[in-house]
């Protein structure tokens, strides 16, 4: 079963430096229908001007990674941390017992375009540890490159959940198939383009929910970069 979550019904935070789409209930938007799905708490599509950011604020227990689709973002943390994330980079931050982190932009010029996204973790109180890596777009042009994974298999960052992310790039004929373990959820989130999902027509900012399917099919892509969780069959009932 299919549930589009459709990109215009999004929250939207508007700050002047910063324009943010929440696909899920989080700061002043609450959606009693949009609570996260699974281990999955938040997907937030942050536009940053040149020059602003984030300033330095904390988090404890939550899995907090960080994909650019354009510019550049960049992070300082107290662990000493400091880095600056491009497209193609992924930054898994595990906040574990306490971190604090900023976000800047790092141009003075262009605008920075990425997304946010909090995973839940499986355990309270750990490390905290910071994970960088970056894949570069042949690894995920026409298919589903790993991207993080609990054992931090085929390169990818290691999460602290059971939880899968895979990033792909799709247009024209190419096509990429996933097929879940049984009994798991999925969630598909178009970061750019359009792409067609099992055939059903998807458009960039747009979600879905996935239950009791388990092939999942991607074809018919537009410019499309899609992110695709494997995610525990459960329904989380917290808030952000």
């Amino acid at each position: 079963m299919l549930t589009v979550r459709n990109a215009q019904d999004r929250g939207l935070a508007f700050h002047g430096w910063l324009k943010s789409f929440h696909t899920f209930s989080f700061g002043h938007y609450r959606n009693p229908d949009e609570q996260g799905f699974s281990d999955l708490l938040v997907i937030n599509d942050d536009r940053v001007i040149a020059g602003k950011g984030f300033g330095q604020h904390p988090h404890r227990d939550m899995e907090i990674f960080s994909y650019v689709l354009e510019g550049a973002l960049e992070h300082k943390d107290t662990l000493g941390t400091g880095s600056v994330i491009r497209p193609g980079d992924v930054q898994l931050m595990s906040a574990g017992h306490g971190v604090a982190h900023s976000e800047f932009n790092h141009s003075k010029v262009l605008p920075v375009h990425f997304l946010q996204i909090w995973i839940v973790p499986n355990v309270q109180g750990a490390t905290p540890r910071y994970q960088q890596q970056h894949f570069s777009a042949e690894e995920k042009r026409g298919k589903l490159r790993l991207i993080i994974s609990p054992e931090g298999a085929e390169g990818s960052l290691q999460v602290r959940q059971d939880a899968r992310v895979y990033a792909g790039l799709f247009d024209g004929d190419e096509r990429a198939t996933l097929t879940l373990p049984e009994h798991r959820h999925a969630y598909v989130h178009v970061a750019r383009g359009s792409i067609a999902l099992n055939g059903q027509v998807l458009g960039e900012g747009d979600g879905v929910r996935v239950r009791q399917e388990q092939v999942l099919e991607l074809s018919h892509g537009v410019g499309a970069e899609v992110l695709v969780f494997d995610l525990r069959p459960h329904e989380l009932p917290g808030m952000p």
